[in-house]
C-alpha cells in the first residue's frame, strides 16, 4: 500500500507572551486588509504556521482581535501632538490645519489602513463607530471651538457646538478622506497633488463654515 506522507508539521517556536501577541496583531492587520473580515482565523493561524488554539489562547474571540487590530492600524498610530498643533493658536488657523492634515494623510492614505476601514464597513463591525467617535472628540470638536475663536464667536462652555457644526465638518473631512479612498482603494490618482488638494479644501472650508457657525450659534440664542 502506497501513498504520500503528510509533511509533519514544523514545531512552532517559543516566543515570549507578549512578542508572540505582537506577531498575531500584525499577521492579523495583513490577513485582514488582504481577505477582509470574512477571513477566518484557520486561514490566520496557516499564515502565522501555528494552531487556531494558540490564536484563542491570546484572543479568546474573533471580537477581541479585531478590537486589537483596530488599536494597532488606528489608536497607535494616532499622534498626540496633533491636538496640540490643533490649539497652537500663535499659529493662523489655516496653517495649523494644513499642517495637520498633511501628517494625518501619511498615516491614514495608507492602503491597510484604508481597506481594513472599507471592509469593516461592509461588514458592519464597530471599527468605523470607534474611529468616528475618535475623530470626533479629538480633531471635529476641536476645530470647530478653533473656528469659534477666529470669528469671534462664543466658545463651546457657552454655546454648545451645534449639529450644523458637526455636520459641515465631516463635509470638509470627508472630502479629504475621499481622495486617500480614491488613489488606495479605487487605484485612481487623482489630478490634483494633496497638499495642493488640502490647501484647496481648507481655504473653502475656512472662507465659507464661519457663516455656518454664526447662523447656528444665532439658532441657539
Amino acid at each position: 500500500m502506497s501513498g504520500a506522507v503528510a509533511a509533519p508539521r514544523k514545531p512552532v517556536r517559543r516566543l515570549p507572551p507578549a512578542d508572540r501577541r505582537k506577531q498575531i496583531v500584525e499577521a492579523a492587520v495583513a490577513y485582514f486588509a488582504e481577505f477582509g473580515f470574512e477571513g477566518a482565523t484557520r486561514g490566520l493561524a496557516e499564515r502565522l504556521g501555528v494552531t487556531q488554539p494558540l490564536i484563542y489562547r491570546y484572543f479568546p474571540s474573533k471580537d477581541e482581535l479585531i478590537r486589537a487590530v483596530y488599536e494597532e492600524v488606528y489608536l497607535s498610530r494616532w499622534r498626540g501632538e496633533w491636538i496640540e498643533l490643533l490649539g497652537r493658536r500663535e499659529m493662523p488657523l489655516r496653517e495649523r490645519l494644513i499642517a495637520f492634515y498633511e501628517d494625518f494623510a501619511r498615516v491614514v492614505f495608507e492602503p491597510q489602513w484604508m481597506r481594513i476601514y472599507m471592509f469593516s464597513g461592509l461588514r458592519g463591525l464597530d471599527i468605523n463607530r470607534w474611529w468616528i467617535s475618535f475623530v470626533e472628540d479629538h480633531v471635529l470638536r476641536r476645530v470647530c471651538e478653533e473656528v469659534r475663536m477666529m470669528a469671534g464667536l462664543p466658545d463651546p462652555a457657552q454655546a454648545p457646538i451645534t449639529a450644523a457644526e458637526i455636520d459641515g465638518y465631516w463635509l470638509f473631512h470627508g472630502g479629504i478622506f475621499y481622495y486617500g479612498v480614491r488613489e488606495n482603494v479605487y487605484g485612481i490618482v487623482p489630478q490634483t497633488p494633496l497638499p495642493r488638494f488640502i490647501e484647496m479644501a481648507i481655504d473653502s472650508f475656512l472662507q465659507g463654515f464661519p457663516a455656518t457657525v454664526k447662523e447656528a450659534v444665532a439658532r441657539q440664542a
